[in-house]
C-alpha cells in the first residue's frame, strides 16, 4: 500500500523509510538532506560498489574475520547489486556528502538487508558489510574500478569499431583525389584515403593515451580505510580484496603503493578525464570535417553526402542536416565541460581526503558513456554510409590555383604565383594558363600538375615529357 513505512535506526536515532525499501536510516537521511538534482549515482558506479563489497566479504571470510555463512550471503547480495537487480534502492543524489559516505552506506544497508534475509540472522551494514573498509577508501576505489571497467568494456571497443570503420573507408577511397585545405582555403591535393587516415591515426593515439592513463586507474587505495593508515583493517585485507576484484572483473587491479595518495587525491581520475577531453577534441575535429565536406549541397563544399536520417527543418521542405556529426560535437562539448568540473573537484582535497568524490564519479562516467555511444553512432550512421560526389571533387581540382606549387622547383615561386593569380582571376584551369605563361611543353606541365601524382609528394613527382 502506497505511503507505508517501517521504522529503522542508526547511531543518530530512529528514522522512517518506505516499507519496501532495502536501505536503512543513513540512506534515508541522505535522501532527506540532499534533494538537490534528482541525479542518482551512475549504474557503473553502483556495479563497482557491489563488486568491491563482494570482494571484501570474500577476503574477510578467507581471513577468518567474518563467519563463513555471513560472508557467503554478503557475496551473493553484493553480486545482485553489481548486476543491477536493486538499482531502485540507490536513491541518493549525486550532490551529497563530498566523501560519498551516503552512497557507501546505501550499498552497505541494501546488501545487509538482502544478506540478512538470505542468512536468516541479522547482518550489520557497518560491522559486517563494511568490515575493514571506510567510505574514504571505498569510494575512490569505486571511482577507479567503475571508470576502468567502462573503459575496457565500452569505450575502448567503441573506439576500435570507429577506427576500423574509418580504415575501411580510407582503403576504399585511396584513389579518390580531392583539394586539400589549410585555413579553410584551397591547398595541395590529397586523396580521401589520406584524409581519413589522419582520423584513424588520431584515434590510435587516443586509445594509446587512454590505455596508459588506465594503468593509473588500476592502482587502488582499498585497504587504506579512513586516511591511508589502514586503521581497523587486517593488514592482509586490501591486497586480498583486490585480488578478488581482479578475479571478478578480469581487470588487472593492484593495490596502490601509497594508500595516502589514493585517498587524499583524485589525480588518476583527473588524468583519465584529461585524456577523454583530448579524445573529445579529436572526435570534434572529425565531426566538423564531415559537416564541412557535407555542406551544401549547392552553396557549400558538397564533397560528400551523409546518410539522410531525418527531415532537417520544420519549415523548409527537403532540407537534410548532418545530425550525427552535430550530436557528436555536442557530446564533445559536454565532455570538455565535465573535465573542467573534474579538474575543479580534483583540486578540492584538503589534507587526507578529497571531498568532491561523487561529482567526479558522475562526470567521469558520463563522459565515458557519452563517448562510447557517440563513437558507435558516428561510425555506423555517418562514416560507413557517406557517398562521395566525384564530380564536385574533380571540378574543384581542375580549377585549384594552388596546384602551381608543383612548378616552384621548375619556374620559381614568383612565376608560379603569377600563374595562380591569373588562373583564379580568369576562372581558368591552371594547366591552360601555365602553358601560355611558361612556354613549357603541355605534356610536361600536365605531368607536373597531375593532382593524383601530387598526392605522393616529392619534387617533380608528376613526371612527364621534356
Amino acid at each position: 500500500m502506497a505511503g507505508k513505512t517501517r521504522k529503522v535506526h542508526d547511531s543518530m536515532g530512529e528514522m522512517l523509510v518506505p516499507a519496501t525499501a532495502l536501505y536503512g536510516a543513513q540512506t534515508q537521511r541522505a535522501v532527506d538532506n540532499f534533494p538537490i538534482s534528482g541525479l542518482r549515482m551512475p549504474r557503473a558506479f553502483i556495479r563497482a560498489l557491489g563488486e568491491i563489497k563482494a570482494a571484501a566479504a570474500t577476503a574477510n571470510g578467507d581471513l577468518g574475520l567474518l563467519e563463513r555463512g555471513i560472508a557467503r550471503t554478503i557475496v551473493g547480495a553484493a553480486g545482485a547489486v553489481a548486476s543491477g537487480e536493486h538499482d531502485a534502492d540507490f536513491p541518493v543524489d549525486v550532490f551529497q556528502t563530498g566523501s560519498g559516505t551516503s552512497s557507501n552506506m546505501n550499498a552497505n544497508e541494501v546488501i545487509a538487508t538482502l544478506a540478512s534475509r538470505a542468512h536468516g540472522k541479522p547482518v550489520h551494514p557497518n560491522d559486517h558489510v563494511n568490515l575493514g573498509q571506510s567510505s574514504n577508501d571505498v569510494i575512490p576505489t569505486a571511482i577507479q574500478v567503475s571508470a576502468a571497467l567502462r573503459w575496457h568494456d565500452a569505450l575502448r571497443p567503441a573506439l576500435k569499431h570507429l577506427r576500423k570503420t574509418i580504415e575501411w573507408r580510407s582503403r576504399s577511397l585511396r584513389d579518390v583525389v580531392k583539394t586539400g585545405r589549410t585555413h579553410l582555403m584551397d591547398a595541395m591535393p590529397l586523396t580521401l584515403g589520406q584524409e581519413l587516415s589522419a582520423w584513424s591515426a588520431q584515434l590510435a593515439s587516443a586509445i594509446e593515451r587512454l590505455d596508459d592513463s588506465a594503468a593509473r586507474l588500476h592502482r587502488l587505495p582499498l585497504g587504506g580505510t579512513a586516511i591511508g593508515t589502514g586503521i581497523n583493517a587486517d593488514r592482509r585485507f586490501g591486497k586480498r580484496a583486490i585480488a578478488q576484484l581482479r578475479q571478478r572483473t578480469g581487470v588487472r587491479f593492484s593495490q596502490a603503493s601509497n594508500l595516502f595518495e589514493g585517498i587524499a587525491s583524485q589525480d588518476a581520475a583527473v588524468e583519465f578525464s584529461g585524456q577523454l577531453a583530448a579524445l573529445a577534441t579529436a572526435l570534434s575535429k572529425i565531426a566538423n570535417d564531415l559537416r564541412w565536406m557535407n555542406s551544401g549541397p549547392l552553396a557549400g563544399l558538397g564533397e560528400i553526402e551523409l546518410p539522410a536520417l531525418q527531415p532537417g527543418s520544420s519549415i523548409m521542405p527537403g532540407k537534410v542536416n548532418p545530425v550525427i556529426p552535430e550530436s557528436v560535437a555536442m557530446v564533445c562539448a559536454q565532455v570538455v565541460g565535465n573535465h573542467a568540473a573534474i579538474v575543479f573537484a580534483g583540486a578540492s582535497g584538503n589534507f587526507q581526503l578529497n571531498v568532491m568524490l561523487p561529482v567526479i564519479a558522475h562526470n567521469l562516467l558520463q563522459s565515458i558513456e557519452l563517448l562510447s555511444t557517440a563513437s558507435v553512432q558516428l561510425a555506423d550512421k555517418a562514416i560507413a554510409g557517406f557517398v562521395v560526389r566525384r564530380d564536385r571533387l574533380d571540378e574543384a581540382l581542375a580549377r585549384n590555383p594552388i596546384l602551381v606549387t608543383a612548378l616552384n622547383p621548375v619556374i620559381g615561386y614568383e612565376a608560379a604565383a603569377a600563374i595562380a593569380k591569373r588562373a583564379y582571376k580568369e576562372n581558368r584551369p591552371v594547366l591552360d594558363v601555365a602553358v601560355e605563361m611558361t612556354g613549357l611543353p603541355e605534356k610536361k606541365l600536365r605531368g607536373l600538375l597531375d593532382p593524383k601524382a601530387l598526392t605522393r609528394g616529392g619534387i617533380g613527382s608528376g613526371g612527364g615529357g621534356g
